[in-house]
């Protein structure tokens, strides 16, 4: 059993828990309505509870309400926390009702989805909440019974005293347990012992999914709600100079027409603050069709906005940036960046003596590597619900990290945050893009200015070309081997638009005696943000595409040859810093060499590429199989193995594996966003080119190393890696590499 040191105050409790990552409301209910499904309707919960730490209340009845504290997008953390505290708790996850938490960064920690860390942030304290509850229940039962509280044991909810005979449920102790205080200690379940975790739930929001429940930002309304809709400038670089609404203010259901600064001249943005455009042209009316129709008609005349300075804190600290104010083409793009990758760059790390190394090595191999923005295309557009009042205000709507837009929100409205009532909905897709509150904060001002319940709607075109894009990257890469072709030095050299992608610490750092890294980055008015496993994403792809070729030169089998390059970092490494895990980075490897049959003969009809990856604490690795499809190649077969510790859902994680999978491979053949002169070419999917259903793999395989190694990261490190897979695999199909994404626009027929 594993201990846990506990404060003998339930606020203290409270506290520890947040600093170790966020905590966990339970409450327990008694109902007596079961859904269709076998779950509990959580329409019928009772109004009295009995309150426990903080976190857990309990009735008399014995169902058990677990509130989830971090926003959910579809990776599931709906289920899989609670089942965290169910699974301490140790009680029938038949029985549990979940609701998603009320934002409350105080009682229920950071709320934040992203970077692959909610159940790595979670894991500690929501066993830990788990199992201090349950050790309160079975103190208050003892003290009932007259017996020792280590002669009672629990099962399911329920409570046993073996010499006496007597049971009992948890919510018949529920009162007594609300008064005793936290315990000093607790004992944390084996891991052998999990009957909850690691044993495959079914998602608790399903039903309401398929069956159109309102769940989303989008769903949420109130009585007396208008809608609200921003003409944004067509450019990247331009501003509103003049406007006439004449014929908007006619159309039917328009209230309203106006202008606004999304931040104040001086304000200062946080982390997490962006805008794309600061001067916002607002529409607003009664109905979202009027409001479209309405918006067309506006007349306006743009001028360039011209360099302007940013004001920044957090992410390095206080700081100007200058943003400039060209109209940015993707054309001049590639041209800068073959500029800035001649210049000298940033060092980001250097072992041994790289120089020396290339300048007498007997065979130099250089390879460079490009991709360009990425939309992040969420299938729920994005919206939020705000109703500000002179002294409090409600905001609704989909968001990745609540608690980093509430001292925003708070400073823009001049508010305290006490005053700020935030409601987290579930989201149709995040992927980063909606950690940043740039439309809760447009909202805001929008009814604060019409003082009423507003509605912040985009449209498809409005998401697809506001900005906060993956960024555009290239690198070079250069390998140097010896006379018997032995590697011998590594560069690797990275830039981006406008930051550039390379981690410098990660594989094959560490595994080459003399290796350098190198960074550089170019000024961008076209703002850009997180987008699933950020930088990682083509950092990933053009590491492991250089080492196929790296093999080839070496004669090498390229898994043999990646296993090779990891055994030394694990005997001999190089240098410090090294991030990864050698041993763990080598199992997925082997893991997924034998589960793919990589070697074996009835699958040389497959053109095959590998590749693997370490990155959010995470490793994973795939095998791509590609055929020809109508004269194209076509990806048939995936096998995919991850090393993300303990699975806390088995069937769940599969299908994030599956998701990232397929997520890859249309981004590495079709996604792609481009320029002119500031204005996005691809504001629909009618041009934005998403993979389709007939072109997925017919099959994904997906296995996890099994060990006992706490939850690490799973929503992101699975996408990295399948980019350089495919293009692995495209090279053995095609007969020629791929340095450009989208890949499909080498060999694709116009679709």
């Amino acid at each position: 059993m594993e201990n846990f040191k506990t404060n003998n105050s339930r606020r203290a409790f409270l506290k520890s828990s947040l600093l170790a990552g966020g905590g966990l409301m339970i409450s327990f209910s008694g109902l007596a309505k079961f859904s269709l499904d076998g779950k509990i309707n959580a329409a019928d919960l009772p109004g009295e509870w009995y309150e426990l730490t903080g976190y857990i209340k309990i009735t008399q009845d014995n169902i058990i309400k677990i509130f989830n504290p971090n926003p959910e997008f579809g990776q599931n953390v709906m289920t899989s926390l609670p089942m965290i505290v169910a699974e301490e708790l140790d009680v029938d996850w038949k029985k549990v009702v979940v609701e998603m938490g009320p934002h409350d960064n105080v009682k229920l920690g950071p709320q934040f989805t992203g970077g692959s860390n909610s159940v790595r942030m979670y894991w500690k304290p929501l066993r830990d909440a788990g199992a201090a509850a349950r050790n309160m229940i079975i103190t208050a039962a003892a003290q009932t019974w007259n017996v020792p509280a280590e002669e009672i044991t629990t099962k399911a909810g329920m409570l046993y005293h073996e010499k006496t005979g007597k049971s009992g449920t948890y919510g018949e102790f529920a009162s007594k347990a609300s008064a005793i205080p936290i315990p000093k200690e607790v004992k944390l379940k084996d891991v052998k012992d999990f009957n909850v975790v690691r044993h495959s739930q079914k998602n608790v929001e399903g039903v309401k999914i398929v069956t159109g429940k309102p769940l989303f930002g989008l769903d949420y309304t109130q009585e007396g709600t208008l809608i609200a809709m921003i003409e944004h400038p067509p450019a990247f670089g331009m501003k509103v100079k003049s406007f006439d609404a004449a014929e908007t203010l006619k159309m039917p259901g328009i209230k309203d027409v106006f202008t606004l600064k999304l931040y104040e001249d001086g304000y200062e943005q946080a982390g997490f603050d962006t805008r794309t455009f600061n001067d916002l042209l607002v529409v607003v009316g009664a109905t979202t069709w009027e409001v479209m129709n309405a918006r067309k008609k506006l007349k306006v005349t743009w001028e360039p906005k011209g360099d302007t300075k940013d004001k920044m804190a957090g992410r390095g600290g206080s700081r100007e940036v200058l943003v400039p104010g060209a109209l940015e083409s993707t054309a001049t793009h590639f041209a800068k960046m073959k500029e800035y990758a001649a210049k000298p760059a940033q060092l980001l790390r250097k072992d041994g003596d790289p120089e020396t190394a290339f300048k007498n090595a007997a065979k130099v191999i250089e390879r460079t590597y490009n991709a360009p923005f990425l939309a992040h295309n969420c299938m729920e557009p994005m919206n939020c619900f705000a109703h500000v009042a002179d002294d409090k205000a409600l905001i609704v709507g989909p968001h990745q990290a609540a608690s980093w837009i509430e001292p925003t929100l708070s400073k823009v409205l001049n508010l305290p945050a006490d005053k700020i009532d935030m409601q987290i909905t579930r989201m149709g897709g995040g992927f980063g893009l909606r950690a940043y509150g740039h439309t809760f904060v447009e909202a805001a001002i929008i009814s604060k200015k019409v003082k009423a319940p507003v509605k912040l709607m985009y449209t498809r075109e409005d998401d697809m070309t506001y900005g906060i894009y993956r960024p555009m990257y290239t690198a070079t890469y250069r390998a140097a081997f010896d006379a018997n072709k032995n590697l011998i030095a590594f560069h690797v050299k990275g830039g981006g638009i406008p930051e550039n992608p390379i981690h410098a610490n990660r594989f094959p750092a560490g595994a080459v005696d003399n290796y350098l890294a190198e960074g550089w980055e170019i000024p961008s008015n076209i703002t850009i943000g997180a987008f699933r496993a950020p930088r990682s994403n083509f950092n990933a792809a053009a590491e492991q595409s250089f080492l196929d070729e790296v093999a080839e030169v070496m004669g090498k089998d390229p898994i043999e040859f990646r296993l090779e390059l990891l055994k030394r970092a694990k005997e001999n490494p190089v240098g410090k810093n090294n991030e990864y895990d050698a041993d763990r980075y080598a199992e997925v490897l082997r893991l997924v060499k034998e589960k793919s049959g990589w070697s074996d003969a009835a699958n040389k009809q497959y053109s095959r590429g590998v590749a693997a990856y370490f990155c959010h604490n995470s490793y994973a690795a795939h095998v791509v199989d590609v055929v020809k499809k109508d004269g194209q190649p076509f990806v048939e077969r995936v096998t995919s193995v991850v090393d993300c510790g303990i699975v806390i859902n088995p069937d769940a994680a599969t299908n994030m594996v599956q998701g990232a999978v397929v997520d890859g491979i249309g981004n590495a053949l079709y996604g792609e966003q481009t320029f002119k002169e500031g204005v996005p070419e691809k504001n629909n999917f009618t041009r934005y080119r998403m993979i389709r259903h007939r072109e997925a793999p017919k099959k994904i395989d997906v296995h996890f190393v099994q060990n006992d190694i706490n939850p690490t990261g799973l929503g992101e490190p699975p996408f990295p890696p399948i980019f350089a897979a495919v293009a692995n695999a495209l090279y053995k199909s095609e007969k020629k590499r791929f340095y450009n994404q989208p890949f499909s626009a080498e060999f694709q027929k116009k679709a």
